[in-house]
């Protein structure tokens, strides 16, 4: 039988780390990159740049677990 925590797999617990933790995590960088843009008076062009190469990292993360449901791996 495989070890649990409250009633848990390693694997299980692992999933939802990865799932909402990051989520919140890519949530709370968001909230950073806008208040770099209002404290730095971006303007919307710089507001749209910052949130564009500031994310694009975010994007691929959120791409790859996209494409992997529609796949079902």
């Amino acid at each position: 039988m495989e070890n649990t925590i409250f009633g848990y797999t390693e694997g299980q617990i692992a999933q939802f780390g990865l799932t909402f933790g990051v989520g919140a995590f890519i949530l709370y960088m968001l909230f950073i990159v806008l208040n770099l843009a209002l404290e730095a008076k971006a303007g919307k062009f710089g507001t749209f740049i910052l949130f564009l190469v500031l994310s694009l990292g975010m994007l691929g993360f959120v791409a790859k677990n996209v494409i992997q449901w529609i796949l079902g791996i």
